[in-house]
């Protein structure tokens, strides 16, 4: 139906104009020139890459960055070569045809109507117009003139139209190619980046034989994935953490409930994260520590009790049943000496149990669940592990050694060996006496004070603890530490992620 057609030819003048404008805005280079002149000529990839060309010069051989930016500067060269082809494939296969159709063609078919329509009026005109007899030959001849040109022009108008009928489909592949040509062109900057970026990654990551500090990022970081890493039983935060604390933080009060300096705590963790920590630095900040211990469980992507086990904590995970029977056992030491740092059981219980198991949940909801019912339940949980650790787990692993030197302005409680090492309990039998002497005067000694003081009564009253439970046949807890032979030699220290 020419009707049809000849509707669509104003329309599709008008569209092709503005794409063509619009397509010719995308384009980064100067339409019109050499591929060499394309890509000095302000391309902007071409001119990032300069920049990083001149930019490396200042940094040494050595340096990780200038690698890298070699490399950049590389990549980003070829990125622009890609975009000249592309952008030179556009301009001949699709700016250009759009450019001749909205220019010439589609203009010509117009040109071809409004003769048309002229034409016809003025063959209507010369035919009802009246005048003397003598004139009414010249009139017929004038009316048989304009009919003859009126006829051409028609045929041409019809030529065009049927034209422009047949090479639509051809018209609309211009849009088509537009897509592939792009589909082209992403698909062999994503091969060429993604090939690159993996050989860039693998240099970059290869370790230097001359370096021994590891550079994996701990916080934040899966607990399997880290200890795999590492080659760790013991989280490095909670290790390292816990050896600070266990020197100069077990009579600090309100260990895990006062804040420590924001500063301070982002120093250490970042040292943590890049496996250097200097110990005498930090141990003078026991809430430092523990505030760096606190983020690190909280960091987690799933709490160190895990999310299956929300309901079920007893049945621990085994690549994360270590590092909790570590943690609470180094708690419960910390809660020997409550007398003078001021943290219960109850407390420890409510400052650092959110961090150890929380649900499975995102956005505002899991910031939410810090203040909710949920987590009382999980001080519930977590303060009669501490309380009982020694009963719950016999077989305890925290056997920590520790030989340092005083810290200036700091009391040493560790500057000896600090043993700690839960067995196995063992039939009912008679009562064994330690093998040490009683003191002769009241001992000030934190497993003196142990034995002495009462636990603070907890906010809930179905979980406060009035004294410590009875001891179970077969459990002994000595009241002062087995005696040592002199050592020979220094002592080695536990291994840590700054060794």
């Amino acid at each position: 139906d020419l009707v049809k057609v000849e509707q669509r030819v104003e329309p599709t003048k008008k569209a092709t104009q503005v794409l063509h404008k619009k397509l010719l805005g995308c384009m980064q280079s100067q339409p019109s020139l050499e591929t060499e002149r394309r890509m000095v000529k302000k391309l902007p990839l071409m001119l990032l890459s300069v920049s990083m060309a001149e930019s490396l010069k200042d940094l040494d051989a050595e340096s990780s960055i200038r690698r890298v930016l070699e490399m950049c500067c590389f990549m980003e060269k070829m990125l622009a070569n890609l975009l000249t082809d592309f952008e030179m494939k556009l301009e001949r296969e699709v700016l250009e045809p759009l450019n001749k159709l909205s220019e010439e063609d589609l203009p010509e078919i117009l040109r071809n109507k409004k003769q048309f329509a002229k034409l016809t009026m003025d063959w209507n005109n010369a035919r009802i117009s009246n005048g003397p007899q003598a004139k009414q030959d010249g009139l017929r001849e004038e009316v048989e003139e304009a009919w003859r040109k009126l006829e051409n022009i028609k045929d041409q108008y019809s030529a065009d139209l049927y034209h422009f009928a047949t090479k639509e489909d051809d018209y609309a592949n211009y849009f088509i190619r537009l897509l592939e040509l792009q589909a082209e062109y992403h698909k062999n900057s994503h091969d060429f980046l993604d090939k690159n970026i993996t050989e860039l990654k693998e240099n970059h990551n290869q370790k230097d034989s001359s370096l021994s500090v590891p550079r994996h990022k701990v916080y934040g970081e899966a607990l399997l994935s880290h200890l795999t890493q590492s080659n760790r039983d013991i989280a490095a935060p909670i290790q390292e953490c816990v050896h600070m604390l266990l020197r100069t933080g077990m009579e600090e009060e309100g260990l895990f409930r006062l804040a420590a300096a924001a500063s301070v705590v982002k120093r250490l963790k970042n040292c943590l994260d890049q496996g250097v920590v200097d110990h005498s630095e930090f141990s003078m900040d026991p809430h430092a520590v523990a505030g760096a211990l606190k983020s690190y469980l909280r960091e987690l992507p799933e709490p160190l009790m895990t999310f299956e086990l929300y309901n079920d904590w007893f049945k621990a995970a085994g690549w994360s049943e270590v590092c909790l029977l570590y943690l609470l056992q180094f708690l419960f030491l910390l809660s020997q000496r409550q007398a003078v740092n001021k943290m219960t059981f109850s407390n420890i219980a409510i400052v650092l149990g959110p961090n150890l198991l929380w649900p499975r949940a995102e956005g505002e909801a899991a910031l939410l669940d810090m203040a909710s019912a949920s987590s009382v339940q999980v001080v519930t949980v977590i303060e009669p592990l501490i309380q009982h650790s020694s009963t719950l787990f016999p077989e305890g692993i925290l056997t920590i050694k520790i030989m340092q030197k005083p810290i200036k302005g700091k009391p040493n409680y560790c500057s000896e060996h600090v043993t700690v090492h839960f067995t196995k309990p063992k039939a009912p039998g008679p009562p064994v006496t330690p093998k040490c002497k009683p003191p002769t005067a009241p001992s000030t000694t934190p497993a003196a004070q142990n034995t002495r003081m009462q636990p603070m009564p907890t906010p809930r009253s179905h979980t406060s603890v009035k004294k410590p439970p009875p001891k179970k046949p077969g459990v002994r807890a000595p009241t002062c530490p087995p005696p040592l032979p002199p050592p020979t030699q220094p002592a080695k220290e536990a291994p840590s992620v700054a060794q």
